[in-house]
């Protein structure tokens, strides 16, 4: 039926049933009228019509209250007035797992609808997608959710039934859920306002990779890197720049295919952290030591080069020894590896004078970080290595490193003593005459006021 004939047939039953209204209402009149004038004429009119007035008005006053009290009622035809139970709820959601997945497919019509339709086949929903165009076939990259008994084994063959070729497969987590635009411009925005950040930023937009920063130079002053094109070098599984601090950057990951989508998103935040120059965190936190000395502990970064030389020179033979594990004349020559953010991260303690007296470095070392400590002379046995490792492993734990560790002597008690404060597993390993004990960071570790001889002063934090 169409609307023109449905709205002619609402018509016509409109005027019938006025029609058939305003009959009503004139035989009602002169019902009423008769009534009316058989009850006044009789011996008890009067008394009659002031009861049936009476019981009109109690009618009409029942008839209000009952419309009220019912207004909020459901209609008759309501399944759940009607005694109808309500649906029962959907069955409990199955336990799924996050995958991530990259397999090449031909670069033609129907080629990742057949994919698709593979994964939909095994109960695989599809989370996120990009896309790597080649010169041969097209890479693609998936955020997949699937259920927690689909075994990876059984997920390949199916990609590879679909027509997926150089398939890898790993397992995700919920920050992987964050799409590519957005993430791109998390981690330019920490490479932007950390140096050191480059080198994590980078592990994180790759997966799993090892990257290599080569001084353009070695402590001896022979050519250590090899000459890289401006524009960079993208191999199959290789990529290579120009290191922003000088040298070299390598990064290699002989699992899976560099693509040039990768390849230029690593040029952009390399470029941008060559155009930014040497960036450390302003950051300052004011200590007090038990005795009411204060100090501050900050980022430090080759600016400090000469006040770290002027501390060791104050430093013992043996402390030196202890720290460098070679020998002492040659400990200036590591402070400009060390204090370069392209290696990791160092923190510098300072004296109310501005003294440097203790340095803490975080570095770098593939999936492993190396941690390292040394506090001159004066200043030892007073909790001040123990709160710098103690920072130092909780940044370990926020850039997600799985181990960290620390090379020193079985005779270097305060370095063994300082590890095992941090109440974290430990694994002891003795390896050409040095002690290497590893911590297994699962969290920034526990900092009990009762356990430290620092305090943090109200209102002494700057930067």
């Amino acid at each position: 039926m169409t609307d023109a004939t449905s709205a002619r047939s609402a018509r016509r039953h409109h005027w019938r049933r006025d029609v058939v209204e305003l009959a009503a209402l004139f035989t009602a009149v002169a019902v009423a009228d008769a009534v009316a004038n058989t009850i006044a004429h009789g011996p008890s009119g009067p008394v009659l019509l002031c009861a049936g007035a009476v019981a009109l008005l109690a009618t009409a006053g029942f008839h209000v209250w009952w419309a009220r009290r019912h207004e909020h009622a459901p209609p008759p035809t309501d399944t759940a007035a009607a005694g109808t139970a309500p649906p029962a709820p959907a069955a409990g959601a199955r336990e799924t797992v996050l995958w991530r997945m990259r397999t090449t497919v031909q670069d033609e019509p129907g080629s990742l609808a057949a994919l698709c339709t593979a994964l939909a086949a095994l109960g695989v929903d599809i989370l996120s997608l990009q896309t790597h165009p080649l010169s041969k076939g097209t890479v693609d990259e998936f955020l997949l959710r699937a259920p927690a008994g689909l075994g990876p084994a059984e997920l390949t063959r199916t990609v590879a039934g679909a027509g997926g070729t150089h398939s890898w497969l790993e397992r995700a987590d919920a920050h992987d859920l964050v799409d590519a635009p957005t993430r791109m411009l998390g981690l330019a925005t920490r490479t932007a306002l950390d140096s050191a950040e480059l080198p994590l930023a980078l592990r994180q937009l790759l997966g799993r990779c090892t990257i290599h920063s080569v001084p353009a130079r070695s402590l001896t002053g022979q050519p250590l890197a090899e000459e890289v094109p401006a524009e960079g070098v993208l191999e199959e599984h290789t990529m290579k720049f120009r290191d922003p601090s000088g040298g070299s950057l390598t990064i290699e990951r002989p699992q899976v295919p560099f693509t040039p989508t990768e390849f230029a998103r690593v040029r952009a935040l390399v470029e941008l952290d060559t155009r930014l120059g040497q960036r450390v965190p302003p950051r300052r936190d004011v200590l007090t030591l038990p005795e009411g000395n204060e100090i501050t502990v900050r980022r430090a970064g080759t600016g400090d080069l000469a006040a770290a030389r002027a501390m060791h020179e104050r430093c013992s033979d043996r402390t030196l020894a202890q720290r460098y594990h070679g020998p002492v004349g040659d400990a200036d020559r590591y402070l400009g590896h060390l204090l370069s953010p392209r290696f990791g991260r160092t923190l510098a303690v300072e004296t109310a004078s501005g003294r440097l007296v203790a340095l803490g470095h975080l570095l770098w070392d593939g999936d492993e970080t190396e941690v390292a400590l040394l506090v001159e002379d004066a200043w030892q046995q007073r909790g001040i290595g123990a709160e710098l490792l103690r920072r130092l492993v909780a940044m370990a734990a926020e850039t997600g490193c799985e181990s960290v560790y620390a090379i020193t002597q079985a005779s270097n008690t305060g370095m063994v003593a300082a590890m095992r404060g941090l109440e974290l597993p430990l694994d002891y390993q003795i390896e050409e005459g040095t002690l290497v004990i590893t911590a297994r960071p699962t969290g920034p570790p526990p900092h009990r006021e009762d356990r430290t001889a620092l305090r943090l002063r109200d209102g002494s934090r700057h930067g």
